[in-house]
Parts: structure tokens; C-alpha cells; sequence
């Protein structure tokens, strides 16, 4: 017997039911399973850069139970239920791929002969998300819409800030090629030293600091995506980096019955180095 998602959403149901479902689930609200829901993304994507593909099905059903929970409370509250969360989702990508469906319905194809080139798609993709974009505030003739409206600013910051500089891009606003912003690089590092010395003369100068740091990660940002790394990726890969060098660190202290805190700085920095040179031996 093989589960489905009619399965899936019986039992969703039944773990919300007032008198018989389990109390933690009852208690929830959309507001309360956003942390589970990063969380869960999170370790999809880290199950993913480890190449653990064996647990990858398992992770990928913990974040799918997210999108079952969500559709639960909203049929709960006569918002929508699963079915509307697909309808629009199909509906949304038929629309942004006339390149795929030109009649927009999943019965309708393209000719094998006539596809259209990649720039035409990309800009296909773009004009219509601006409409897409342009109908979301409708609502709000007010307030002048921005082509940076819809994204959204709960996202990570590293993750925003790449956002915001790719969508600049595509309108011109941006760095020519990589040189400048090396020396973008450097002008930023001076101006966040300069920052921290006067913060030493006068503690109010201390939210500078916070500024030219995150002027500088900024432009670490745009580094990466002229360097076309992700930058959350590559910073995540470097924290694995470092707990690896750290815990064989601790490894070597414990066969030796030493502990990191009776060793000076350079007894310990010597073992680090002595670790990256293990490493750089077996290509890592």
C-alpha cells in the first residue's frame, strides 16, 4: 500500500481535530509554524550540499508537511485549502511559460521547431512578472509601486541582499563588470576601519560600525554574484568548514589529554594549520 496526498491530508486533518487531534497541532497558527517551515527548508538544502540523498526524500516530506499544515488552517478558516494552493500554483506557472504552453493549459505545446531562444524567455519571464506585479497593487493606488516591491524582507538578509542587486540589474543598475567592485571591496574595508577607530574615541559612533559591517557585506554580496557563487551557500559551506577544523582540533587535544582552554592561541593555531594541511592533501 503506497500513502497519498489525499492520505496526507486526512491526516493533517485528523492532528488538528479540537476534541481528538493532538494538542500541539491544535494550537498552532500561521504565525507559529514559520520558524518550523525555515527550518525545514533549511535542512533540505543542507541535505542537499552534504549529497545525502538517501535522507533527501525524508526532508523533502517534512517541508511538504508544512505546505499540508498551512492549506489545513487555511480551510479551517475558509481561506483556501490545498487544491486552491495548487490550482494557482499551475495556474502561475502556465502562465510565466508561454514558451512551453502557448495557449496556457497544460494540453497546449509548442512547436519543436519554433522554440524560442533563452533571451526571449528571460524576457518573457520579466515582463510578465512586472504584470504580475503591477495587478498585486491595484489594491494600492497610493503608493507608487517599485520594481523591488515584491521581495520580500523576511528573507535572510544574505539572501535579500542578492535578490535586491540581481533585480537592480536587470535595470541597468549595476557595476559594468568585476574590477570595481574589488575596489568597491577595498574603499568599504577602509571606510568600516575608519568607523571602528573613532568608535574607540566615542562610544555613539558605535552605529556607524553596524553600518560600514553591513556596507561591506553588501558589497561581499555583489562580489559573489558577479563571481556567480551563492553567497549564503558559500558562507554555509565555510561554517561546515570551520566546525570540521574546529572538532579535529578537539579531537587532537583529547588523544593527547590536553584541553583547548589550558593551550595558548599559537599551540592552537598551530593545529589548525597542521589540520588544513591534512586537508589540502586529500583535496579537500
Amino acid at each position: 500500500m503506497s500513502y497519498t496526498i489525499e492520505d496526507l491530508k486526512t491526516l493533517m486533518a485528523r492532528l488538528r481535530d479540537p476534541d481528538t487531534g493532538c494538542p500541539w497541532d491544535t494550537r498552532q497558527t500561521f504565525r507559529t509554524i514559520v520558524p518550523h517551515t525555515l527550518e525545514e527548508a533549511h535542512e533540505v538544502a543542507d541535505t542537499i550540499e552534504r549529497e545525502d540523498y538517501g535522507h533527501l526524500k525524508e526532508e523533502l516530506g517534512d517541508l511538504l508537511f508544512q505546505v499540508i499544515f498551512y492549506s489545513e488552517m487555511g480551510r479551517e478558516q475558509a481561506l483556501f485549502d490545498f487544491d486552491a494552493v495548487v490550482h494557482t500554483l499551475v495556474q502561475k506557472l502556465l502562465r510565466r511559460h508561454p514558451h512551453v504552453f502557448p495557449e496556457g493549459t497544460l494540453e497546449s505545446r509548442v512547436d519543436p521547431d519554433n522554440r524560442p531562444g533563452e533571451e526571449w524567455i528571460a524576457a518573457s519571464w520579466e515582463r510578465i512578472k512586472a504584470e504580475e506585479r503591477a495587478s498585486k497593487g491595484e489594491a494600492k493606488p497610493q503608493q507608487p509601486g517599485s520594481r523591488l516591491d515584491d521581495i520580500p524582507g523576511s528573507l535572510p538578509a544574505l539572501t535579500r541582499a542578492d535578490k535586491l542587486q540581481r533585480r537592480a540589474s536587470r535595470y541597468a543598475f549595476d557595476w559594468p563588470d568585476i574590477n570595481p567592485v574589488f575596489d568597491k571591496l577595498e574603499e568599504e574595508l577602509g571606510e568600516l576601519r575608519e568607523a571602528w577607530q573613532n568608535a574607540q574615541q566615542d562610544p555613539a559612533a558605535q552605529d556607524a560600525v553596524e553600518d560600514e559591517l553591513g556596507d561591506l557585506m553588501f558589497v561581499c554580496v555583489n562580489l559573489a554574484r558577479f563571481l556567480k557563487v551563492n553567497p549564503d551557500q558559500a558562507l554555509r559551506r565555510t561554517n561546515r568548514k570551520f566546525e570540521a577544523r574546529f572538532q579535529a582540533i578537539e579531537a587532537i587535544l583529547r588523544e593527547q589529554g590536553r584541553t583547548m582552554e589550558d593551550e595558548p592561541l599559537e599551540a592552537l593555531d598551530e593545529i589548525w594549520n597542521s589540520v588544513k594541511g591534512v586537508e589540502r592533501s586529500q583535496g579537500k
